[in-house]
């Protein structure tokens, strides 16, 4: 026979640290008196002692119940059990506790204990229960009277400042102390867009403090409208990103942030594109940061990243992993943070390409798939992952006047248009949300999860253009760094704040999720081919760690003039600005920085006559970017036929990105100050260095 069974047939186990009920309680009481008047009387003990004992007990019962605050009726229950079981006892010593008589009354003295205490325990719970109730009556009186009050004040601040009668039908506090909600029912057929363009009035007429709103949305039909009112500013203190790098999924959404409310905002990418807008100090690096890093959290995402500037945003996700400085707690390598990372127009191209043959490619094989799931969407898992091109500066990618640009901005719309069913999506940044990045009309209606950093920035920040439809929104309520105002199709736009991601948290993100980064399918990486098999080849990688400044690199950061846009067309046919920018570039390959310095005495003959002696640029104030410098020179260069704006901006288009409408700028900048003159009017205006024009 098994233990188990031994256990089972042994009968039930008493617990005999369990407190007594009525029952137990009663029994143990009639046991107990029945045994000391068997001793007592077999014993000759004196009656008196046991009297002296339930006085006792009576007594300590009573100061106990006192204590614990117990009913009256408790009390005398208890002492009356303890005086008549004393009473019993010292009756049955005297007279025997073994007759008829002495058991019966014993028996009747128990089932009377038994019931009293049933009775008197039922009283004490019933009591408890109703000065919970009290209290909690107490205290939802004291929330009611207060919310009463914020209704009574917000339906006579709308009416003031609204003109709109409304009904409050719900106050809610949050649980963070922030703020509160009020489900508020307009009436007369208005909608909450009415209220939400009084949103800096309600404001300030509330005296809310700097960062805090008032600001409505729908509620739970048309006819309702939810007016959330943060009354702490929790935007301007750092928000750190959380410790927990558990597992995410595409499917469910990505955190990328915290409202006002403390309310996590997510972001849901599986059909939806991004667009990330936010200028210089605004934390725009560190929101594409956090966006990877719950990507690189994420079971079912491939991250893709294209950076022309120097690959800095995927750098700290690839490069600790590449040089082995994060150890695996299994000795395993660890895998890059991301998946996949550009840096230069020719790897992005790449990159784009294996991208577009991917999705063309899952569209073929995977038909039987779609069909057995009976969806026109590809299901997205760990085994068929997600694939996320972040495209850092990638809107002004998309609105470049630069061939290549042109090209890589072609691609990404093709990426954009054609791949949101085979799970390819993208998540572009800008500087600003201004008419040319917001123009195209690929971004506006494919990138609905749309985040606007402001920093207080009032230049480049049209928020009507970015949220269309949101009224009330204001840079000057988040003017903060990494706050701003975040919009998703399931969240509408309203004021959140970014985590604040740091180093060693991406150190430590890149080791945590090593193992969970799924494998590109089979049918996608044959798609994608060795530009994808070979991206991490150490010649593919080695300007990762080459930390040599060279002026001839492409992708050196080091200012210098390239002027590659001056090569000979394919066709042959030189345009004379192009001849002369041509003979430009040949100079200053030969020649550049070896003019005297002026007014330095030297014995050396003077250079050839025709050369380019720029020299004159000395004394010319200092420039604000290589980029004019460069102008600049060019402009020097043109000699007295001088040249114009498109054949600088073409010169200066590959190294720095110019456009002409920069470069029209800086020459009436120059013409301002005496340092260019202009020469003819309209599209014929040309212009030339003082130089030339005065005859040195």
């Amino acid at each position: 026979m098994s233990t188990a069974t031994a256990n089972n047939s042994s009968g039930p186990v008493l617990d005999w640290a369990a407190g007594h009920g009525p029952v137990t309680g009663a029994l143990s009481a009639t046991t107990g008196a029945f045994a000391i008047a068997t001793t007592g009387a077999a014993t000759s003990m004196p009656p008196g002692w046991v009297l002296a004992v339930g006085a006792a007990g009576a007594v300590g019962h009573t100061v106990v119940g006192l204590r614990v605050r117990n009913a009256g009726r408790t009390l005398a229950t208890r002492a009356a059990s303890w005086l008549i079981g004393a009473g019993w006892t010292t009756w049955a010593m005297t007279t025997g506790p073994l007759t008829w008589a002495a058991l019966g009354s014993l028996a009747t003295i128990g089932v009377g204990i038994g019931a009293a205490a049933r009775s008197a325990a039922l009283y004490e719970e019933a009591r408890e229960d109703e000065a919970i109730a009290a209290e909690q009556r107490q205290i939802a009186a004291e929330l009611s009277a207060e919310r009463r009050a914020i209704a009574a004040e917000w339906v006579d601040r709308i009416q003031r400042i609204c003109h709109i009668t409304v009904r409050v039908l719900g106050v809610e506090k949050w649980e963070t102390g922030a703020g509160y909600s009020l489900d508020l029912e307009p009436q007369g057929g208005i909608t909450y867009d009415r209220i939400a363009q009084h949103s800096v009035q309600l404001s300030a007429d509330a005296r809310l403090p700097h960062g805090c709103t008032a600001t409505a949305s729908p509620g739970i039909h048309q006819g309702r409208t939810i007016l959330d009112v943060t009354t702490v500013n929790v935007l301007q203190a750092d928000c750190p990103y959380p410790d927990d790098y558990g597992p995410l999924s595409v499917l469910t959404g990505l955190p990328w942030g915290v409202r006002t409310n403390a309310d996590i905002v997510r972001a849901y990418l599986r059909e939806q594109c991004a667009l990330v807008v936010g200028p210089t100090g605004s934390g725009k690096t560190n929101m594409v940061h956090t966006i990877l890093a719950g990507f690189a959290r994420a079971e079912d995402v491939l991250t893709w990243v294209i950076d022309l500037n120097a690959g800095s945003a995927g750098l700290p996700w690839v490069l600790p992993a590449l040089n082995g400085d994060i150890e695996h707690k299994d000795d395993k390598p660890v895998r890059p943070g991301i998946d996949w990372l550009a840096a230069s127009y020719e790897e992005a191209m790449l990159m784009l390409d294996a991208a577009l043959a991917v999705g063309l490619h899952r569209k073929k094989a995977y038909q039987d798939l779609l069909a057995k799931a009976n969806t026109d969407l590809l299901p997205i898992s760990a085994r068929i992952p997600q694939i996320i091109l972040v495209i850092d500066e990638g809107a002004e990618i998309l609105v470049s006047t630069d061939r290549q640009m042109k090209e890589l901005a072609k691609k990404i719309l093709e990426v954009i248009r054609m791949l949101r069913a085979m799970g390819i999506r993208t998540v572009l940044t800008a500087l600003g949300a201004t008419g040319s990045v917001l123009g195209n009309l690929m971004i506006r209606r494919e990138g609905k999860v749309r985040v606007a950093l402001t920093g207080g920035e009032t230049e480049g920040m049209d928020l009507g253009k970015m949220f269309p439809g949101r009224r009330g929104l204001r840079v000057e309520q988040a003017p903060y760094k990494g706050a701003g105002f975040m919009g998703t199709p399931e969240s509408p736009a309203g004021l959140f704040k970014a985590w604040r991601i740091l180093p060693n948290q991406i150190r430590e993100i890149t080791a945590a999720t090593s193992d969970r980064h799924p494998r590109l399918d089979d049918v996608s990486a044959k798609a994608a081919g060795p530009a994808y098999a070979r991206r991490w080849d150490a010649e593919r990688t080695a300007w990762m760690r080459d930390h040599t400044p060279s002026n001839d690199h492409p992708d050196s950061g080091t200012p210098g003039l390239r002027l590659s846009a001056l090569n000979a067309p394919e066709n042959g046919q030189v345009s004379p600005e192009d001849e002369m920018l041509r003979r430009f570039r040949a100079e200053i390959d030969a020649q550049f920085g070896t003019a005297p310095e002026p007014r330095t005495p030297t014995t050396d003959a003077p250079p050839a006559s025709g050369g380019l002696n720029l020299s004159a640029l000395r004394g010319q104030p200092e420039q604000d970017s290589p980029a004019q410098q460069a102008a600049l020179a060019a402009l020097l260069a043109a000699g007295r036929d001088g040249t114009g704006a498109s054949a600088i901006a073409r010169a200066l288009a590959d190294q720095y990105g110019t456009t002409r409408q920069t470069v029209v700028g800086w020459l009436k900048t120059w013409v301002q100050d005496g340092t260019a003159v202009r020469v003819g009017e309209g599209t014929k205006a040309r212009y030339v260095h003082r130089s030339h024009a005065s005859g040195d």
